[in-house]
């Protein structure tokens, strides 16, 4: 995680944005007492947006429970992929 200030950020804006894309680093700019803003790559982005929408449901959050006690039970089964 990096933090920075406002005026840092302005003076170094490609490579602040380079390292949050490039190493998925999340950006805090501290902008005074108490508030800021956080910034992150699309793709961590996009990432957290399917997650929440994952276990957003109720039912979505049983079918993923119910795979992670499978898992922890040995009960699981691997599968191929099958490529066209």
């Amino acid at each position: 995680m990096l933090t920075t200030t406002i005026s840092d950020f302005r003076k170094d804006i490609k490579s602040y944005l380079d390292r949050v894309t490039k190493n998925f680093e999340t950006l805090i700019i501290n902008r005074g007492k108490d508030t800021g803003v956080v910034i992150i790559s699309l793709d961590e982005y996009n990432s957290l947006c399917t997650t929440q929408h994952e276990v957003s449901s109720r039912t979505n959050e049983k079918r993923l429970d119910s795979a992670i006690d499978k898992l922890k039970r040995g009960s699981s089964f691997q599968k191929d992929l099958i490529e066209e």
